[in-house]
């Protein structure tokens, strides 16, 4: 018998918490997994950034990348470990790389979800070219930049084709703030969007793999309380609309984590924001729910590195245009995405690793969230982020947020009760 070592890469920029949290769970799992007459033993190290040429191996099985997104030069090593090492990443670089968020409408209204109506705006602002000049005067349209927020309707919302992290976005009530909003809106080119107001709830579908946790947001708190700490919010309809909303969108773009923005009104799940392939992994900003993000990334990790789930680097749209052209009602059309979904993500061949090898990551997590180690971690990350005077105060409401979670998950502990009513649950 022999040991044969999985090494994952964690490809890191200005992350703390979550990746000492996942190290030193990992190493306290000591994982010895059967892999027919061998077993499998897991390494975890963070992936320096160097030169290297193109024909240097990559030591990694996986790389979970948070850089790719914006970081130019992990992209194009990634790439390379994709190509030539066979290395499994998440997420698909190249979809990082070419889908964004104004492909990614497109998409879901290929498959018929329920997009607000949306436009889209040359830019005010060019960067300089040789043939920019002739290429305006004969092709550019002068048009009415009013008349674009009227053919939305008011409230709109306009923001970045390509952006995130709320960055240039305004709410626009009428004609003079449409005009105002273009003209501040320099180079970047924009969306308008019908905006969905008033709106019942605001909710974040988080996925890793075929994990999904749904949390209510407000992005009217500050950037710590913006996940709310709710549980058991919404009916199972609506919660399995949002799960297979978020698994269908990952699965069509090939990313193993991501998270999807939806408004519900009126019974309906707007999806609104969805190309958020490096979703915030912070205690500073998911508190209690940090722990069940740092527990799915072991699982999906432990799984994708012992199986060497390869890589699929064309991402196959065919069978999702298939169900979309079927004369079917929309929850039934979502309905066989998630399908498709589940299938990519092996979601039934994952469930059964999991209860075979990984029977034990809820306990040790939930010690190692208990421990000193955890509450250094987050102290850590508070005081990269806020003043002196305010590390304590913030680092006792996170940890608290933590000990909420290990209150409802302490290994062992009775089932919860049943569901209440959807009208009392709201209240």
């Amino acid at each position: 018998m022999a040991t044969l070592t999985r090494r994952i890469g964690l490809s890191l920029g200005a992350d703390i918490c979550w990746p000492a949290a996942f190290e030193e769970i990992l190493a306290r799992l000591d994982l010895a997994i059967p892999a027919g007459r061998d077993v499998v033993a897991l390494q975890c190290e963070r992936v320096p950034i160097e030169p290297y040429g193109l024909r240097d191996p990559v030591p990694y099985d996986l790389v979970i990348d948070r850089l790719t997104h914006w970081y130019a030069p992990r992209r194009e090593w990634i790439k390379k470990a994709v190509l030539l090492d066979g290395v499994y990443v998440w997420n698909n670089p190249w979809t990082v790389q070419a889908m964004e968020k104004h492909t990614t409408y497109c998409a879901l209204m290929r498959l018929g979800l329920p997009v607000p109506d949306t436009r889209i705006l040359p830019p005010k602002d060019y960067e300089p070219k040789a043939d920019l000049r002739v290429t305006l005067e004969r092709y550019a349209r002068l048009f009415d930049v009013a008349a674009q927020g009227r053919a939305v309707g008011y409230p709109a919302f306009m923001k970045p084709y390509d952006g995130g992290g709320w960055v240039g976005v305004s709410r626009i009530d009428d004609d003079a703030q449409m005009a105002q909003a273009y003209e501040a809106s320099g180079r970047a080119m924009m969306h308008v969007q019908e905006g969905i107001v008033p709106f019942d709830m605001f909710v974040r579908g988080i996925g890793v793999g075929p994990q999904v946790h749904v949390v209510r947001y407000d992005p009217g708190q500050p950037l710590h309380g913006r996940y709310l700490p709710d549980v058991d919010f919404l009916d199972p309809a609506d919660e399995a609309v949002v799960r297979d909303t978020t698994l269908t969108l990952n699965a069509f773009f090939g990313w193993d984590f991501n998270s999807c923005e939806l408004l519900g009104r009126a019974g309906t799940w707007h999806p609104i924001d969805f190309a958020n392939p490096c979703p915030d992994s912070q205690v500073t900003s998911l508190h209690c729910h940090w722990p069940w993000l740092v527990i799915a990334k072991l699982r999906w990790a432990v799984f994708t590195a012992v199986t060497k789930r390869p890589f699929r680097h064309n991402p196959d749209w065919r069978p999702y245009f298939a169900v979309a052209a079927l004369d079917l009602p929309a929850r039934e059309k979502l309905a066989r995405y998630a399908a498709l979904a589940a299938e990519h993500f092996e979601r039934d061949r994952f469930e059964e690793f999991c209860a075979a090898h990984l029977a034990h990551l809820p306990e040790v997590a939930w010690e190692w969230f208990g421990s000193e180690n955890c509450r250094r971690a987050v102290r850590e990350k508070v005081a990269a982020l806020y003043p002196p005077h305010e590390v304590d105060e913030f680092t006792e409401r996170f940890c608290a947020g933590i000990e909420a979670w290990r209150a409802r998950n302490r290994p062992g502990a009775a089932a919860a009760p049943p569901r209440a009513p959807a009208q009392e649950r709201r209240r």
